[in-house]
């Protein structure tokens, strides 16, 4: 008679296991609010991120109606997908916040990003940086002899990308706005 063996750190499945199959998959998603343009309103924002945990990746808030008085939060973060629905809909229950929209779920969008890398270098260093950030399209917002401010503007991804680039180029300094969004065609 055979005893049945489960390797260690193995798990047992059940046919009848009813558990979301996805409830560990952890997912990226953009997040856009648009709130009243007052004091404060960022900082619930942010709260509800710090007091429950949840990661902010990147946030960026610009006003959008000078008249109306209203700027749009826009914030990209991570986590499974009961999170995700859980940051929406706290969101939606903070009083100054008009529309919560997860661009990730609601269709395609365009996001970008601007990031500025001062590189350091000379000789071929320094060539070959010019020649890198010509194929990134980056502009030299600021030249010394022995320096470049490069600015770029496009995806998350090519702007890490370009930072992997220069790493061994002699890359000092980065900055970066945080994502800018935005869902194509009509609402």
């Amino acid at each position: 008679m055979s005893a049945l063996r489960i390797k260690e750190g193995s798990s047992r499945k059940s046919a009848y296991d009813l558990r979301n199959p996805n409830a560990d998959l952890i997912e990226t998603h953009t997040i856009a609010c648009i709130v009243d343009n007052e004091a404060g309103v960022l900082a619930r924002v942010i709260g509800l991120f710090a007091g429950r945990g949840y990661n902010i990746d990147s946030l960026t808030v610009a006003e959008i109606d000078h008249l109306g008085h209203r700027s749009r939060i826009t914030i990209v973060t991570t986590g499974t997908p009961a999170v995700i629905e859980q940051i929406k809909a706290q969101l939606g229950r903070i009083v100054p916040v008009h529309e919560v929209h997860d661009l990730t779920v609601d269709g395609r969008s365009v996001e970008r990003e601007l990031a500025m890398f001062k590189v350091v270098g000379d000789g071929e260093k320094r060539v070959e940086a010019l020649r890198l950030a010509d194929i990134f399209r980056a502009n030299v917002v600021d030249s010394t002899l022995g320096s470049f401010i490069f600015e770029i503007t496009g995806a998350p991804e090519k702007i890490d990308a370009f930072a992997e680039l220069m790493r061994p180029l002699g890359l000092e300094e980065v900055a970066r706005t945080g994502v800018a969004a935005l869902s194509r065609g009509k609402m």
